[in-house]
């Protein structure tokens, strides 16, 4: 079976909490403990996970800020295009997010923590030319990458018309529009569609969305890193849907 090494306190701590059955092996630097740490060993050991103690030297496999703990897990079971139509069934309002394109962890990480944070159905990637799930997107997520589901397509357009034939409709974030976030109609049944680090929304994907939204900008920088750019929109949806739930 599959196996990947997951570090850092909230991440470790989230994985053990939410699926211990996954936990191959907790890692713990030698040494005098924390009180998260050696409650972390408590944890483990109360749930019959392995916990071994491992000089400094262990951890340099480790890209990333590691806080003298790592774990060996299986990952959680994949997601695919198949699972699309069910997650938006038993959502009273869907609202899914489609990345085009977003090849850094770090940027994935921070997108998923705050879809968790507002309440997003799904998290749509394509399996090319993006990255997945990883430690470092673990680590930048603090546990919601493993709360958040997320959807592994071949292909990303396709995925997007096929919501799109169910009622879904899509707003795609590009510069080259008049239109703002703020005119937009967030409430209802919505895929909001972010574009890659730099080139954004690809052709193809900009054509097939409903409408095209730019995020209003009055300073000298012409645009936002894609996870704050994804934070500022999902945001604005989240507050149209509370003001709507409300009336």
């Amino acid at each position: 079976m599959k196996q990947e090494l997951i570090y850092g306190l909230h991440t470790v701590e989230k994985f053990l909490k939410q699926a211990p059955h996954l936990v191959y092996q907790l890692t713990v630097i030698k040494g005098k403990l924390n009180q998260r740490q050696q409650d972390l060993v408590n944890q483990a050991k109360s749930l019959g996970v392995q916990a071994t103690f491992e000089a400094k030297t262990a951890f340099n496999k480790v890209d990333g800020n590691h806080q003298g703990v790592m774990a060996l897990v299986s990952p959680m079971p994949e997601m695919n295009e198949s699972d699309l139509q069910t997650i938006m069934e038993k959502a009273d309002q869907p609202l899914f997010l489609f990345l085009d394109e977003v090849t850094d962890p770090h940027n994935l990480g921070a997108i998923l923590r705050t879809a968790d944070a507002i309440g997003v159905d799904a998290v749509i990637i394509p399996k090319h030319k993006s990255v997945g799930m990883n430690a470092t997107v673990r680590k930048v997520a603090s546990g919601a990458a493993d709360n958040v589901k997320l959807i592994v397509v071949s292909n990303l357009v396709r995925s997007i018309k096929t919501m799109q034939e169910a009622g879904m409709w899509m707003t795609g974030l590009a510069g080259e529009t008049d239109q703002t976030i703020y005119d937009q109609n967030f409430t209802g049944s919505v895929g909001i569609v972010m574009g890659a680090e730099g080139s954004g929304l690809r052709q193809l994907t900009k054509e097939t969305c409903d409408h095209l939204a730019a995020i209003p900008m009055v300073g000298v920088v012409e645009s936002l890193n894609v996870s704050v750019a994804t934070g500022v929109v999902l945001y604005e949806a989240f507050r149209q849907r509370k003001v709507a739930g409300s009336k």
